[in-house]
Order: C-alpha cells, then sequence, then structure tokens
C-alpha cells in the first residue's frame, strides 16, 4: 500500500484546504499505462473502484492501476519558494 512522509501529509492537507474539496475531498492519482505516467489532481471524492489511502486527514485516492502500480512506494512532496507543488515517489528500501 501507498506510504505518505509528514511533508506529504501536511502538503495535501494544505492543498485540500485551499481548494476547498471538502471533507471526503482529496488527491486522486491515476495511471496511464498506455503513456507511462500518472495524472494527480485535486478531486471532491473519490471514483468508484479507487484505493483510498488516508493518514491523518490526508486523503489519497489510487485508480485501480495506479494502485498496483505505487503498491508498497512512499510519496513525498516538497513546496518550491514560487508555491509549486511537486510530488514524488520512492520504491521500497
Amino acid at each position: 500500500m501507498l506510504t505518505m512522509t509528514e511533508n506529504a501529509i501536511l502538503v495535501i492537507r494544505d492543498l485540500a484546504n485551499q481548494e476547498d474539496v471538502g471533507e471526503a475531498g482529496g488527491l486522486r492519482i491515476a495511471a496511464d499505462t498506455d503513456a507511462g505516467s500518472l495524472s494527480i489532481e485535486l478531486v471532491p471524492e473519490p471514483t468508484q473502484g479507487d484505493q483510498v489511502v488516508d493518514n491523518q486527514g490526508a486523503r489519497i485516492f489510487l485508480d485501480p492501476d495506479a494502485a498496483e502500480l505505487l503498491n508498497d512506494t512512499s510519496v513525498d512532496a516538497v513546496v518550491d519558494e514560487e508555491g509549486v507543488v511537486q510530488f514524488g515517489f520512492t520504491g521500497p528500501e
């Protein structure tokens, strides 16, 4: 299962509050297996079939392909000086 660093928890909660996605909202990660990429967006609720990862109020919704791809990884987040958020993923050590 995907885990979150403390920094990712803080950033995801802050983003959800700023965008006012509501109590059921969070960050949705979807995989485009044909393109080999991930899309990340704030959404008001998970889509049917999403795996929900909730850590201290920071919620991530993973579509089935992303859940499989990111199993046993950890997500981290950093915010640069301009306020741009970047997410990174690390595998098991």
